[in-house]
């Protein structure tokens, strides 16, 4: 079948060509008042241009016959108009666009040209990113079409700061921004937030905003390093369609399938499908993913639309714990393509989102957004995880089976308007969020010891890592034990506002307030058939429901010398709910972590390249640890007895670089330090053990880099597309990746540190490159990729157990026709 398909786009993608005439449409753009509008996108086809700082465009047409051109920008209505060429210079009449700001399609950018003049949804407040004192940035269309981007992963290593940790079992993808890691809550899809259990599939992507730094003022129970916003490409009111298929390394196989147009003058459709099957460079690995994305858009009026959105990603993936480790250490001896999971190993998910979106402008200064949205993710889990060996390369394999269902509800609010106090200009933006969250965990009893098939075991078998010969090959029955569910309802509203003291001074100030419950998890035993709820108990009485509150403000000054150019400094902080209870049987209150940032954005060559420039600091005072002793100074053994016992501090700087200085030449680069560590903890303790004798304990050890965080990370991409003369069509492009040293295994205590124990295991840096050539003719493309042209060899290690090398060599070619 695949075969079939791939014959098939050959033979459709080689339809000969016509002769044709050449035009070149000049015109200039300007809105309903006559203002000149910079920064417009007019295209039709694979050909486009964009307006400058007057207004006027130009683009070249190998087009026979009339045609249409569409255009369109942030904040205006896209219009299509059909064009009759008049020989070979085609001056068009004014062009006038109309406001219509949807924040939802956030960002149209030609090549990888500068953000920093443009609004970005993340940010939510409508102002342009010149004037948001936070880094931000835009992983776009083009970038994820050049480098034939399949997973999020693939894309954030173009986004400096950010880095790819370690997953157990390489089932899912975790990054670290600013040295913290991105959980669940902070990845967003179209505003919402959004799960990463099953790998976001890439092929519907119009864009990938990222707002670096504390994001809490706008979206509540985020961590600091970063939000990650995931634009999908949206409905039109013109008719097109791309078929593609890519075929790779291992047999990877993915057809795509997008389809749009309207279905009346105020209703448009588009419908985006794939699939992918591929096996890997680790022997027995195995994906399989289906993946749909329907969408409508319906245009009330002109002030007023509505949205729908819905996706549905089935994917299933071999859990992978990579060649495992040997003495806690990584061993070289352990073939790169080493299977050490156990037969019918399987990790399958489904995720289904949905999604309403209301936009409604008032007039052209107020507009009221609401979305509301339902996720439901299903993870069924089994396989063998700890793969430790000992000196001799011999690690016991344990089995493991789990089943979690999550359902999430999230509903938001955003009115933003532009008003003036006197000769003050104010920017206002004022939002209220809500979230409920039902996961559902299933705990399952395995039956692994063959002489015993009645009695609960996962004991399974050993294996020799240095010589993997399985001595079992059968899957063990397993039942239900018992499942719990948890809820968690978030709430918050937020208020900021943009004052523009002049045209060179503006101050950003907001603030919000969140407020967070967690009442009893539900339990069920299959065996007895008994419900009951799992109390929180704290020195044998109940503690009601877990309530978190918080304030999360924030201040920022902005001074921009020249229109080209802002510098600007800026406090926020965001807040880190902590389970369980201090010795005294307290609840623990939130963290509340601050963030100090500075930085410069600048613009050159009118717009055509960019380079900013940020500086951070990150401080957690009531950073939380498991309680060393209890009250009366004896040894604590009580996992939910806790207290903030120590600091720590995350300094960096992040550098972004961006443009097409020249036509055809598109570049995009970063640079991004990071050392996050504990700035302060406990000092050792001496204390007398439950049998009387002298025992001692202590905090973590001081100013050395956090497992997990990486020192540096950089990035670079070069694409050139030739436009005319004989190459014409003919794209050249290469990326280099840089992933720094970092740490696995765990953070070393003040006692090890005193008696020279390394629990440490430093990781190597590494480097990758690929290089790409590409052609495109009319309507027909095709982009071939070679990755890790060096087959460089590293890994990414989740404490010392998932040992998971990084893909060797690969090759990865896409043929699409666009209709």
């Amino acid at each position: 079948m695949k075969t079939k398909i791939f014959y098939a786009l050959l033979v459709t993608m080689s339809i000969g060509s016509i002769a044709y005439a050449q035009t070149t449409i000049k015109g200039k753009l300007v809105d309903n008042q006559g203002k000149e509008l910079p920064n417009i996108t007019i295209s039709t086809g694979n050909k486009q241009a964009q307006s400058d700082s007057k207004g006027n465009f130009q683009l070249f047409i190998p087009q026979n016959g009339a045609f249409d051109i569409i255009v369109s920008g942030l904040g205006y209505r896209k219009e299509m108009l059909k064009i009759n060429p008049a020989g070979a210079i085609t001056e068009l009449k004014s062009i006038v666009l109309h406001k219509f700001d949807r924040e939802i399609e956030q960002v149209e950018v030609v090549g990888y040209n500068s953000i920093n003049n443009k609004k970005v949804g993340v940010a939510k407040s409508g102002i342009d990113n010149k004037d948001l004192p936070q880094s931000v940035q835009i992983i776009n269309k083009q970038v994820i079409e050049d480098q034939q981007i399949n997973t999020l992963g693939d894309a954030l290593k173009n986004a400096n700061g950010i880095a790819l940790g370690a997953n157990r079992g390489a089932v899912g993808e975790n990054f670290f921004a600013r040295g913290y890691s991105l959980g669940a809550n902070n990845i967003f899809k179209n505003g919402s937030r959004t799960n990463n259990g099953g790998r976001i599939e890439a092929s519907t992507l119009e864009s990938i905003e990222i707002l670096k730094g504390s994001a809490a003022l706008l979206y509540g129970g985020v961590t600091g390093g970063a939000v990650v916003n995931l634009v999908t490409k949206k409905p039109q009111f013109h008719t097109g369609a791309e078929i593609s298929f890519r075929y790779g390394s291992w047999d990877t196989y993915k057809p795509t399938l997008d389809v749009y147009g309207p279905l009346s003058n105020k209703v448009a459709f588009r419908f985006v499908g794939t699939g992918e099957s591929a096996n890997n460079y680790r022997d027995v690995v195995k994906t399989d993913r289906v993946y749909i994305n329907p969408s409508v858009l319906y245009k009330i009026s002109d002030r007023t639309e509505l949205s729908f959105n819905f996706d549905y990603l089935k994917s299933d993936y071999t859990p992978d714990f990579g060649i495992g480790s040997v003495e806690g250490k990584i061993n070289n001896e352990v073939e790169r393509n080493t299977f050490l999971n156990v037969n019918g190993a399987f990790n399958n998910t489904n995720s289904t989102n949905g999604q309403v979106a209301f936009d409604h402008n008032f007039n052209e200064d107020w507009k009221l957004s609401l979305i509301a949205g339902i996720q439901n993710y299903n993870r069924n889990y089994y396989g063998s995880e700890r793969i430790q060996a000992n000196a001799q390369g011999l690690a016991p394999r344990a089995l493991s089976r789990s089943a979690t269902e999550e359902f999430t509800k999230n509903q938001q609010l955003n009115l933003t308007g532009n008003f003036l106090t006197g000769g003050i200009k104010h920017q206002l933006l004022f939002g209220g969020d809500m979230d409920q969250s039902a996961t559902k965990a299933y705990a399952y009893n395995i039956f692994a010891d063959l002489s015993k098939p009645t009695t609960a075991s996962t004991a399974y078998d050993q294996i020799n890592v240095l010589n993997p010969i399985p001595t079992r090959s059968d899957i063990p029955s397993s039942n239900k034990n018992t499942w719990t569910k948890t809820d968690v309802y978030r709430y918050g509203a937020f208020i900021q506002d943009l004052v523009s003291l002049s045209e060179k001074f503006k101050v950003l100030a907001g603030v919000r307030y969140t407020y967070q419950r967690t009442p009893y998890s539900e339990k069920y035993t299959y065996k007895t058939g008994v419900k009951e709820d799992v109390k929180n108990m704290i020195n044998g009485k109940e503690a009601g429901a877990k309530i978190d509150k918080a304030w999360s403000p924030k201040f920022a000054l902005i001074y921009q010398p020249l229109t080209s150019s802002s510098i600007y400094i800026s406090y926020a902080n965001n807040f880190i709910t902590n389970t369980g209870y201090d010795i005294n049987f307290q609840p623990l209150t939130p963290s509340l972590v601050d963030h100090f940032e500075a930085g410069i954005k600048n613009d050159f060559y009118g717009g055509r390249f960019s380079a900013n420039l940020t500086a951070y600091r990150i401080n957690n005072n009531k950073f939380t640890q498991m309680a060393l002793i209890t009250a009366d100074g004896s040894a604590n053994g009580d996992t939910n007895m806790k207290e903030f016992t120590g600091k720590t501090s995350s300094d960096g700087i992040e550098l972004d670089v961006n443009g097409n200085i020249l036509p055809g030449l598109n570049i995009l680069a970063g640079y991004a330090y990071n050392f996050m560590r504990y700035s302060e903890t406990l000092g050792i303790i001496k204390y007398k053990d439950s049998a009387g004798k002298d025992a001692e304990t202590s905090g973590s050890e001081e100013d050395v880099r956090l497992v997990g965080t990486t020192a540096h990370t950089g990035n670079a991409t070069l694409f050139y597309t030739f436009h005319n003369g004989s190459l014409k069509g003919l794209k050249l492009g290469t990326s280099a990746f840089y992933t720094g040293k970092r740490n696995a295994g765990w953070n070393n205590s003040k006692i090890n540190e005193r008696d020279g124990v390394n629990r440490l295991i430093p990781v190597d840096p590494f480097t990758t490159f690929d290089i790409s050539l590409g052609y495109s003719a009319k309507k027909f493309s095709i982009l071939a990729k070679m990755a890790n042209i060096t087959d460089e060899l590293s890994y990414f290690i989740h404490e010392n157990y998932s040992v998971n090398p990084i893909p060797p060599r690969n090759f990865m070619t896409t043929i699409s026709y666009k209709f």
